[in-house]
């Protein structure tokens, strides 16, 4: 991997404007890539929040296509953002974690400095992650939506339940009464579907997860299914409002009638790993896993 390192030669930064401390590590950053002998770009935003000048490119795109290593500052929600702006891009992405649990920024911004180390002496690993998609047939028209994390069809603010009729590649599945249905991609497994009740599942596993959330149905629980299934869900009844969001985004309301159907995405996200962190060390230091006293 040391061969692969030295070609890691332009590294572009990209923060969430929205909080002011990422500034001073992007501003560390720079810095510390500067001084191994590489060169630093951004995005217009990033540029303006970290005060980084004649560094800056036209767009993100523009910066994916640009560098060798893109450094995404902030919590996940950053990370799910620019993931699917950029989704497809060949460029790899890792998380710096400011503040916050992040599953996804495997690196906190305290270590940054020891990261960089890692990443000159080639001591890490690449991992491809799967999108997922919505494609929905909505009487106000149609459209497609991609999502890393997961595709949610909820209540809106009214506390009344949801009808929702599901069926797994035609076959019909079950008709939940809940206040929402979570499909999530397996990056998605420790996101919202774990808070539901969902099972923890290995990032790289070609599954779905479908969790109800509060279902009316003491029997209805997650369910994992195949990647390659194509799962369909149909809006029952007229009231209250319906929702579909991505990754925590409202993406549109639901009327009666209409239908979501989700599958894999054809795009992939491309995630750097150093090769000291792994999906179980994560398990046990964000969730505080520890062994039994006897």
């Amino acid at each position: 991997m040391k061969k692969l390192a030295d070609r890691i030669r332009r590294i572009g930064l990209i923060g969430n404007f929205e909080k002011a401390s990422c500034a001073a590590a992007i501003g560390k950053a720079a810095r510390l890539i500067r001084a191994a002998g590489r060169e630093v770009f951004c995005d217009p935003e990033t540029a303006r929040l970290a005060r980084l000048r004649g560094v800056a490119c036209s767009d993100a795109s523009t910066l994916a296509h640009t560098v060798d290593l893109l450094l995404i500052f902030g919590g996940d929600g950053t990370l799910l953002r620019v993931a699917r702006s950029l989704a497809g891009s060949p460029t790899p992405m890792l998380g710096i974690n400011i503040g916050g649990l992040g599953f996804l920024t495997a690196v906190s911004s305290g270590d940054l400095a020891r990261a960089l180390r890692h990443i000159w002496a080639g001591e890490f690993k690449f991992e491809s992650r799967a999108l997922i998609e919505a494609r929905a047939e909505c009487s106000s028209g149609n459209f497609r939506q991609s999502a890393f994390n997961d595709l949610v069809i909820s209540r809106g603010s009214a506390s009344r339940l949801i009808e929702l009729h599901v069926s797994v590649n035609g076959d019909p599945l079950t008709s939940y009464r809940c206040d929402g249905l979570i499909v999530s991609s397996p990056t998605g497994s420790t996101a919202y579907s774990l808070a539901a009740g969902g099972a923890l599942v290995y990032p790289t596993a070609e599954v779905f997860q479908l969790t109800p959330v509060c279902p009316h149905t003491l029997s209805n629980r997650s369910l994992i299914l195949p990647l390659s299934a194509a799962i369909c869900v149909k809006v029952v009844n007229p009231a209250p409002a319906t929702l579909l969001s991505a990754d925590g985004d409202v993406v549109t309301e639901l009327a009666a009638g209409d239908e979501v159907t989700v599958r894999r995405s054809r795009r992939t996200v491309r995630l750097m790993h150093l090769q000291e962190t792994s999906f179980f060390e994560s398990l046990r230091v964000k969730l505080h896993w520890r062994g039994a006293n006897l």
